[in-house]
C-alpha cells in the first residue's frame, strides 16, 4: 500500500513539472508578435524584414517554399542566429531588419519566434497559420 502512494505521488509530482508542447505554444503567443500573410508580404515587398522559413529541408522539398525566402531550419535557428557563434552565417540576413518566421502551421514558429526575444532580438514576430496560411496569400510560391 505504500508503494502504491509512492508511486501516486511521485506520478503526480512529475506530470506537475512537464508542460505540454501546447503549453509552450500558447504561452509563447502571449509574448510575441503574430502577423497575418499579408502584412508579412508588405513588410517583405517594402524590404523591410528578413522572412525565414524554418521548417525541415524535406518539408521545403514536398510543399515549396517562399520566393526569395531565407530557409533556416528550426534546429539550427539559435545556432546560427547566434552572432558570436561558429554558424553565424554573416551577411546571410539584414540584422537591421524585423525577422518574421514561418513554419508550416504556425507552432513551431511561434516558440521560435519567443526563442529569438530571448536571445535578445527585439524586432522578431511569426506568422499566423504558417505556409499553409501563406500558400493561399499573395506571396510567390516555388
Amino acid at each position: 500500500m505504500i508503494l502504491y502512494y509512492i508511486t501516486f505521488y511521485l506520478k503526480k509530482l512529475i506530470k506537475m513539472n512537464i508542460k505540454s508542447s501546447s503549453e509552450l505554444v500558447q504561452n509563447a503567443l502571449k509574448e510575441i508578435n503574430t502577423i497575418t500573410p499579408d502584412e508579412a508580404l508588405k513588410l517583405f515587398n517594402d524590404g523591410k524584414c528578413n522572412l525565414i522559413d524554418i521548417r525541415e529541408k524535406g518539408e521545403l522539398d514536398k510543399m515549396g517554399r517562399v520566393e526569395n525566402s531565407n530557409h533556416i531550419p528550426r534546429g539550427m535557428l539559435e545556432f546560427w542566429m547566434d552572432q558570436e557563434g561558429p554558424y553565424f552565417k554573416s551577411g546571410k540576413l539584414d540584422m537591421s531588419k524585423e525577422m518574421v518566421l514561418f513554419c508550416a502551421g504556425g507552432l513551431r514558429s511561434a516558440l521560435a519566434t519567443k526563442t529569438l526575444k530571448e536571445m535578445g532580438f527585439e524586432k522578431v514576430s511569426h506568422i499566423d497559420g504558417g505556409f499553409a496560411a501563406i500558400s493561399k496569400s499573395d506571396f510567390k510560391i516555388v
